[in-house]
């Protein structure tokens, strides 16, 4: 399968059940992704890992963290921030609290 000029590996779920061990060799050997289908439909994406990358990888692709990464660039657009300084002042005066 050809996705905008690239080609990609393309495999069914089927196929992935059967073949996983062999699938997974090749996404090492090769460090090319491959798309995984369910009746043709594109559910998820294989993709070799560098293992230094792993917990930015996670990080990026968290719910939660893109969530919250999304809310706070809004609160910077929108001018809802606060100084540092008064943040730390904050949790220092909880610290001695």
């Amino acid at each position: 399968m050809c996705w905008k000029g690239v080609a990609v590996q393309t495999y069914g779920i089927r196929e992935l059940q059967r073949r996983s061990s062999e699938i997974v060799d090749e996404l090492e050997r090769t460090r090319r992704p491959a798309l995984v289908t369910r009746h043709g439909k594109p559910v998820a994406v294989l993709s070799p890992i560098d293992v230094d990358a792993l917990e930015d990888f996670i990080l990026a692709n968290a719910p939660e963290y893109v969530a919250s990464m999304a809310e706070a660039e809004e609160d910077a657009r929108e001018g809802r921030t606060r100084p540092l300084a008064d943040i730390v002042a904050e949790l220092d005066a909880a610290d001695t609290a």
